[in-house]
């Protein structure tokens, strides 16, 4: 028997992993009580053993002969990427080598490649998937907190809420043992979703539970400027709250000021009354709280959207009072974790700025190497997958713990990059789509077959136990940067035992944002309750934040004035795309599509429309369609909703090939996030006559 978490979503489910019956997978999952999921799991959790023993799980490195990928000994694999390292280092320098990592590889692993690629490889050029996922909800909260921490209170303070006000986010689907938490505020009348999908959180809200607001697609932050506007006028606003403990609220007043309801409604479709009821049920309520997911922050505005819904929350007087709060849902297993220690270009272990000295002093103190041999900030993800292959860019990319072929946007171009390559090298379980097309492919551990931390989205660091050894040839992430780390003759010290890398990361991030100095494996063991910063000398670490005070030098919020600007909008029969997750996948599918149970119930993608936009273009329930944009086309099969706008397609982005969502999808970035432009899309929607459904 061995307790762990689930590999999936931030919300890390906990269960236990029991012996395997004869002829079923090698071990069994069963449920375990904690306070995010209370024994429960959702289909993927339950299903998440069936991967452990698959047939076609890579047990050796391969390596790219000929055109085709044959199996390596150890030996060979590690010596062809050192030797190839050294020579496009040698003739190109450091920054043409590069490093993208992933949200789901544990604090260890994330800690170890971020040391790895400034130390062993010395580029600047390391960034991860988890810019994708919380770039901007994670800008948004360091400008007006000065700290990001994805839900500064635990999970379960919202089990007493009376108003939950959720933006962009269908918890319901993603991980849906997270909805018990909302059923407080249901019993209450108090669940409130903004989504343009009559998702099934939204219909979480039906049957006097709450309200379903449907606004225009990428219109959220008028929508949000146009509630803070009530709340400012109509007098809602905790006056003592926001003089004690904001800076800004003079600008906020004046970037409001002409967001009335009339005029809101003309931007987003959400009537004016709406607006002012959802200003009055907030203000009103004992215990309320502002949660915000990837809808409203995947955008080239998305980290002003946030700073908008959390302008909102302070003024309420929110955020930092016992029973209410402002949080925003991580969506990777260690989206929190994995952007906390060194995976971020900008970032070194602890949450610590790369360009700041003392930080640059403390961290290179630990690595026993000089400060000045640390390279400077990087460039974030889009950016770096588009300089493959380019004059001045990397001409050698690791990829750990991604799928960058399916989950990145304008997939195509992508595509093209990684084939400008000198050299690919990935890491990962399956050949994925990516790994299909590196020089040299190594295979790493699962979940269940490593020791290490996960830091879910309270930042709450927990154990990840091993119940089963390594399969074949298979390795850790951190025996394989140590071994590359001794063929390139890097100073400082590779530790490959989990417990002792955690130790050094421990130290690394002591006096930083997010201090882990007090943690280990051996008191992780015990049970604490490990929310981050968790200090040397401290008992039971920060369950909530900005009780007293936030992050800045003086103590105080800041309110940002932000204002909205009109989106790309369609015109004439074009339609917005938006994209996001089924509840049966999980973000490129290259593990999810694996398990027959999940893969049967979606095999293949649907594009979700509107009857009458169907009647419009002639299109049937279940009949094939194309879905055109700027940059690619996709086909998909028609599912027809009145869940959706008219004038709105929504397709997941879990299929490979011509099946990919992220074809369609934009590389333009937010200014300050870099956050890429996923939920905003021009399309057009026709049949694709020749196709089979």
């Amino acid at each position: 028997m061995s307790d762990t978490h689930c590999p999936y979503c931030a919300l890390q489910c906990a269960m236990t992993l029991a012996p395997g019956v004869p002829g079923g997978p090698a071990v069994e999952v069963r449920g375990r009580d904690f306070p995010t999921n209370r024994g429960g799991l959702c289909r993927k959790g339950w299903t998440s053993a069936e991967l452990l023993g698959r047939g076609d799980r890579l047990t050796s490195p391969l390596i790219r002969e000929q055109g085709a990928l044959r199996e390596a000994t150890w030996d060979e694999a590690l010596e062809t990427i050192a030797g190839r390292l050294r020579e496009i280092r040698h003739a190109s320098g450091a920054d043409a080598i590069g490093v993208f990592g992933g949200g789901g590889l544990t604090n260890e692993k994330a800690y170890l490649l971020g040391k790895f690629a400034r130390v062993a490889l010395g580029t600047s050029r390391i960034d991860y998937n988890g810019r994708f996922c919380m770039s901007s909800a994670a800008a948004a909260a360091n400008r007006a907190f000065g700290l990001d921490r994805g839900l500064p209170f635990p999970v379960s303070d919202l089990d007493t809420a009376d108003v939950v006000l959720l933006l962009g986010s269908n918890v319901g689907d993603t991980m849906p043992p997270f909805v018990q938490h909302l059923q407080g505020a249901r019993a209450r009348g108090g669940l409130l979703v903004v989504d343009p999908r009559r998702s099934s959180t939204a219909r979480l809200a039906d049957d006097g539970a709450g309200l379903h607001v449907q606004p225009a697609p990428a219109t959220d932050l008028a929508l949000l400027a146009g509630i803070t506007h009530v709340v400012l006028r109509d007098g809602l606003a905790d006056e003592a709250y926001v003089a004690r403990r904001t800076t800004g609220i003079d600008a906020l007043r004046r970037s409001v000021s002409t967001w009335w309801p009339e005029r809101t409604e003309a931007v987003t479709g959400v009537p004016a009354q709406t607006v002012r009821e959802i200003a009055h049920r907030l203000a009103g309520a004992e215990s309320a709280y502002v949660l915000t997911g990837r809808g409203v922050e995947q955008h080239a505005d998305g980290t002003d959207t946030a700073t908008a819904a959390i302008n909102l929350a302070l003024v309420l007087g929110l955020v930092g009072r016992p029973g209410s709060g402002y949080g925003t849902l991580t969506g990777q297993g260690n989206g929190q974790g994995g952007r906390e220690h060194g995976q971020k270009s900008d970032q070194l272990p602890g949450y610590r700025k790369i360009t700041d000295p003392a930080a640059r002093a403390h961290v290179a103190g630990v690595w026993g190497i000089s400060p000045d041999a640390l390279p400077g900030p990087g460039i974030p993800a889009v950016e770096l997958l588009d300089s493959c292959g380019r004059p001045g860019g990397v001409r050698a990319l690791l990829v750990h713990g991604s799928n960058v072929v399916v989950s990145a946007p304008d997939a195509g171009r992508v595509r093209e990059a990684l084939g400008r390559l000198d050299l690919l090298v990935v890491s990962d379980f399956f050949l994925s789509e990516t790994a299909e097309r590196a020089d040299v492919v190594l295979p790493v551990l699962q979940w269940a077959e490593e020791e290490g931390t996960m830091t879910n989205l309270e930042g709450r660091v927990i154990r990840r136990r091993r119940a089963l050894p390594a399969p074949g040839q298979a390795r850790s992430e951190l025996w394989i940067l140590a071994q590359l780390a001794e063929r390139l003759g890097a100073p400082s010290a590779w530790p490959t035992d989990p417990a002792a890398v955690f130790d050094e990361l421990a130290r690394a991030s002591a006096g930083g944002a997010a201090d882990y100095s007090g943690l280990s494996h051996a008191l992780l063991d015990t049970g604490v309750a490990a929310h981050w910063p968790f200090p040397a000398g401290s008992r039971s670490g920060t369950p909530h934040l900005f009780r007293d005070r936030f992050w800045h030098d003086d103590g105080r919020a800041r309110l940002v004035p932000v204002r909205p600007r009109a989106p790309e909008s369609p015109a004439g029969r074009e339609l917005s795309l938006i994209t996001g997750r089924l509840m049966g996948h999980y973000q490129s599918g290259a593990q999810t599509r694996r398990v027959p149970e999940l893969a049967d119930a979606a095999p293949s993608l649907v594009a979700e429309i509107h009857p009458v936009t169907a009647r419009d273009r002639g299109i049937a329930d279940g009949e094939p369609v194309r879905v055109a944009g700027a940059r690619g086309v996709v086909t998909a099969r028609a599912r027809l909703s009145r869940d959706i706008r008219p004038d709105t397609v929504f397709l997941p982005f879990h299929y490979p090939g011509q099946e990919s969502a992220n074809l369609l999808t934009s590389a333009r970035t937010d200014p300050i996030s870099a956050m890429p432009e996923f939920k905003n899309t021009v399309v057009t929607l026709a049949p694709a006559s020749g196709v089979s459904p």
